[in-house]
């Protein structure tokens, strides 16, 4: 699907309000949401089954020219092959008619979507980890969401009341009189709404484009670096010298007795096997309501606790210093794992990207992930070799400065203000993400061309280091290329 581009001025942004639909109307979205379900799991085999046949074709020896030809999987051939299926599918025929035409074009494009994804990773076109192959949807596992993008979607008139397409109008849980008085004035048009079930409850996320006056903020000459921890949230150092640390809520920590009382009580109640086709039992279910409900308490704590933290920031500084952390790396310590992900760390950064970017005249810099914060002192700027995780104290050896080790890093973060503003790079309003100021300070980011284990193995037979696999691997493939490898 093509990138919606707003108009100048003004910005895409989610209006989410959790609603509270009677009996038929949650089954009807229950339905949608079903329907979507299938339909991508409709995609996925009717692309898949030309690359099975084909797969099966060369195993007998068939030229090239006559296999099965690929069958394509961008959302107009979907949509066409769909149409055409739905009416002597027997999985489609006797209910297709039941929901809006919306909730099947969810599934196809999120199908076409996934397949892309694929075809890109598998090609070296796309960043991050590698992708597989699409997969079906399983009822139980996936969340249900459906996407409306035309009919009637609006906000009614008495602010409590949301109306979608098939579904008719639902109340909402909380007044809807703010984005209803945006819509009313013309500064905001309703896009799309999303249909999700949650924590427990039913949510509709309406993406609207709004018009935004940037707010000044408090301290618009003042830099703040933000260093991010396990011991405490946050330490915040000004680049006037003042130092404020949040505390880490510890939301699931509190909530982990609670969370065991539940879990026991679960866990003596007859659940569900599917091995043997068992069905849980209403104390069961009771139970794990419970439980689900602790649960959802703690999201919905600490995304209220980062949301407060991220937006007073905002409002507060004129240049917000981030480190970008490789939170994904961070959570393999099985010591520390529990408590980065209660923490955030990656949701904070997100948060203060858009915040500063959309609502605030504040900028944001991001340091580069080589740069070291904590062996650096804020006072001469000398670095240590090495810092071991569990020294809590910074002792310089050159001007024999001592401070709190959050304290030097965070004070350091402050001081990169300058490098971002001779280099240009950070500003909130560049494009569309900030980038990574490098490092000043001489930082190594040496990494191994070869894994110890390999060179060792090498040596050991005494011939040179093979390099590994992944690194030989061509990745400018062409697209049938790729699924021919799959």
């Amino acid at each position: 699907m093509k990138k919606f581009r707003p108009q100048p001025g003004f910005v895409v942004q989610a209006y989410r309000y959790a609603l509270d639909p009677n009996a038929s109307q949650e089954a009807a979205l229950r339905s949608h949401c079903g329907a979507a379900r299938a339909a991508y799991n409709w995609a996925v085999g009717w692309v898949t089954a030309s690359w099975w046949q084909r797969t099966a074709e060369e195993t007998y020896g068939v030229l090239e020219e006559e296999l099965t030809e690929w069958r394509p999987w961008s959302l107009p051939s979907l949509r066409k092959a769909f149409n055409e299926a739905k009416h002597t599918d027997p999985r489609f025929a006797a209910w297709w008619e039941d929901n809006s035409k919306e909730a099947y074009n969810t599934g196809l494009a999120n199908a076409a979507a996934a397949f892309d994804n694929y075809a890109k990773s598998k090609q070296g076109k796309r960043r991050g980890k590698r992708m597989g192959t699409p997969r079906f949807k399983s009822k139980r596992k996936a969340r249900p969401a459906c996407r409306f993008t035309t009919g009637t979607i609006r906000v009614d008139a008495d602010g409590r009341h949301v109306t979608l397409p098939r579904l008719g109008a639902i109340r909402t849980h909380e007044p809807t009189v703010k984005f209803l008085a945006r819509v009313q004035a013309g500064t905001a048009r309703i896009l799309s709404a999303t249909v999700r079930y949650e924590r427990g409850r039913w949510f509709v996320a309406f993406q609207a484009e709004v018009k935004h006056d940037l707010e000044r903020v408090a301290r618009p000459d003042v830099a703040v670096g933000i260093d991010l921890g396990v011991k405490t949230l946050a330490v915040m150092a000004d680049s006037t010298g003042e130092i404020r640390t949040v505390p880490h809520p510890a939301h699931y920590d509190r909530a982990r007795g609670q969370l065991r009382r539940a879990s026991r009580i679960v866990s003596r109640r007859q659940g569900p096997d599917r091995r043997t086709g068992q069905k849980p039992s209403k104390r069961w279910e009771k139970a794990d309501a419970a439980r689900n409900k602790v649960h959802h308490r703690v999201a919905n704590l600490r995304e209220d606790a980062l949301h407060k933290l991220t937006t007073s920031v905002a409002a507060e500084y004129g240049t917000v210093v981030v480190e970008d952390l490789n939170v994904a790396g961070m959570l393999r310590n099985r010591r520390l794992a529990r408590r980065i992900a209660d923490a955030g760390f990656g949701e904070i950064r997100r948060q203060l990207e858009y915040k500063t970017r959309q609502h605030h005249a504040t900028r944001i810099v991001v340091a580069d992930r080589w740069y070291p914060s904590s062996k650096t002192c804020s006072g001469c700027g000398a670095v240590k070799a090495k810092l071991p995780l569990h020294v809590r104290t910074y002792e310089c050896d050159a001007c024999h400065l001592v401070i709190d080790r959050d304290d030097n890093a965070a004070l350091n973060l402050a001081a990169l203000v300058s490098a971002a503003c001779t280099t240009g790079t950070g500003v909130a309003g560049d494009q569309d993400t900030a980038q990574a100021v490098s490092k000043p300070r001489g930082a190594s980011q040496k990494t191994r061309t070869t894994r110890p284990r390999r060179k060792a193995k090498a040596e050991r037979a005494g011939g040179a280091t093979l390099p590994h696999p992944r690194q030989t691997e061509t990745r400018d493939r062409t697209q049938a290329e790729a699924l021919t490898l799959w």
